[in-house]
């Protein structure tokens, strides 16, 4: 973890822009937020754009990062939101209290973390009837993901023309996610699809079109 929070915190500095393809999906999570939310969870929280958005449906959100850049950043483009309380950690290394919140949500962030272990961590912080929102990326398999990927590319640097003016990121930017990249590594669908099938029964799991899926589960209110 040390590895990827030095990665991160050069991330930070050479990426003010924050990530366009995760940027793209929050108003989809934002759509199945329970209709009040009191308390709130954001694992990886970055910059702070989800955690922002979450603060205007929310009372009050924990937002969580390894990243001491990522955090201290999140917390300049944050002094209008009070209710977001950001906090330099690992989410392995937290306790919270048996249904602590309404919201939690992890955006790119699993696939660093013990991906059952840290699912099952939030599944118990989750109160009975809230909601489990995740965004993260995925290893392509197959002829259909190949085909995916064509479309996915001129929509990837549309994206970024229209919200950052280039076609591609800057090549410092570039060089610094590529060395993140070479010590990634992202399940495939049905490695997805399997843990959920045990740990997390009727969630509803979609692909998306920028190498990203989702996974959208709702708490029963029997807390099972």
């Amino acid at each position: 973890m040390s590895t990827v929070q030095e990665e991160f915190d050069r991330i930070a500095l050479v990426s003010p822009d924050g990530a366009t393809h995760n940027d793209h999906y929050h108003n989809f999570l934002l759509r199945h937020l329970p209709p009040t939310c009191s308390n709130s969870l954001d694992v990886g929280c970055g910059t702070g754009s989800f955690a922002r958005r979450l603060a205007e449906r929310s009372k009050h959100v924990l937002a969580l990062d390894l990243s001491a850049e990522m955090i201290r950043i999140a917390r300049d483009r944050s002094e209008k939101f009070p209710n977001i309380d950001f906090q330099l950690a690992d989410v392995m290394d937290m306790h919270f209290d048996v249904g602590s919140f309404d919201c939690i949500a992890t955006i790119a962030t699993l696939h660093h973390l013990p991906f059952e272990e840290v699912v099952l961590k939030m599944k118990g912080a989750l109160k009975p009837g809230g909601v489990m929102l995740i965004l993260d990326l995925f290893e392509p398999s197959g002829i259909a993901d190949s085909l995916s990927n064509l479309v996915a590319l001129p929509v990837s640097a549309a994206l970024r023309l229209k919200h950052h003016g280039r076609l591609l990121p800057r090549r410092e930017e570039r060089a610094a996610w590529n060395a993140h990249a070479m010590h990634d590594s992202y399940p495939t669908i049905e490695e997805v699809q399997s843990i959920c099938e045990r740990i997390l029964p009727g969630a509803k799991i979609r692909k998306h079109l920028l190498w990203r899926y989702s996974i959208v589960w709702n708490k029963p209110i029997s807390g099972h």
